[in-house]
């Protein structure tokens, strides 16, 4: 799947279903922006750009992002934490938030949230698909 982006007055919302670990803050935070029943599944300009943006700084893995609104051109797109975080989870991927570089076959991509896959099993390397059996990673 590729990026698909979703446009706004205010602020356009992308999202990368192949990073997507299905976490669900975005439906939990703000359901009648992010409606999985609907097409499209995001709607921009359903919700305040802030808020908006809060939302999607809380997608773990960093399938969603934001920037710039159509009618927004002084906008900036999100900032990366500081400093880097990195958190392992039990049975899990290393989640990191902050300014990585992680090379991919494309070449080097430029994140700021991603879920890292830690038993080398996922189908989308380096990022987790949770397809892999990561029982046995602690920490």
């Amino acid at each position: 799947m590729t990026r698909r982006s979703y446009f706004g007055p205010h602020i356009t919302v992308t999202f990368d279903g192949s990073r997507c670990l299905h976490a669900a803050e975005c439906v939990r935070g703000l359901p009648e922006v992010f409606d999985t029943k609907r097409k499209p599944w995001i709607s921009p300009q359903a919700g305040a750009a802030e808020e908006i943006a809060r939302v999607v700084r809380r997608c773990p893995a960093g399938a969603l992002e934001y920037g710039p609104g159509q009618q927004d051109f002084g906008a900036t797109p999100e900032e990366p934490s500081v400093p880097t975080q990195v958190k392992a989870t039990p049975d899990g991927p290393l989640w990191v938030r902050g300014a990585v570089e992680v090379m991919t076959e494309r070449g080097p991509d430029h994140l700021n949230r991603v879920a890292l896959c830690r038993c080398g099993q996922t189908e989308n390397k380096p990022f987790c698909d949770a397809s892999g059996d990561c029982t046995g990673w602690r920490g």
